[in-house]
């Protein structure tokens, strides 16, 4: 397999793992009554569901960027050269515009 198929599927199941966790404390804690309208209706099982795998999708894939953007180009030295630059200030003249007057609105 891959290594980076190997990652996705790793960081995808880390995801819904912590999907899972978060449900679970969601439901355990009771936030907005949730647990209550859940276990209190018939199709709460959907929603409880609908609530994993949304959750699992958001998580899997932030943990798949976080991992992605994480991983190093061994292609590229680690410091290139370092250059001193130096500041001088160099004085510009600018020619200003003769002044003709206040200016007149119409």
């Amino acid at each position: 397999m891959p290594k980076l198929v190997r990652i996705y599927v790793t960081q995808v199941l880390i995801g819904f793992g912590l999907s899972g966790i978060f449900v679970s404390a969601l439901l355990y804690t009771n936030v907005g009554n949730l647990w209550h309208l859940i276990s209190s209706s018939q199709m709460g099982w959907i929603a409880a569901a609908m609530l994993f795998m949304f959750n699992g999708v958001v998580f899997a894939g932030v943990q798949f960027a976080i991992v992605i953007m994480r991983l190093q180009d061994d292609d590229k030295p680690a410091r290139g050269k370092r250059i001193p630059v130096r500041h001088e200030n160099i004085p510009v003249r600018v020619a200003s515009p003769a002044r003709r007057g206040p200016l007149k609105r119409g």
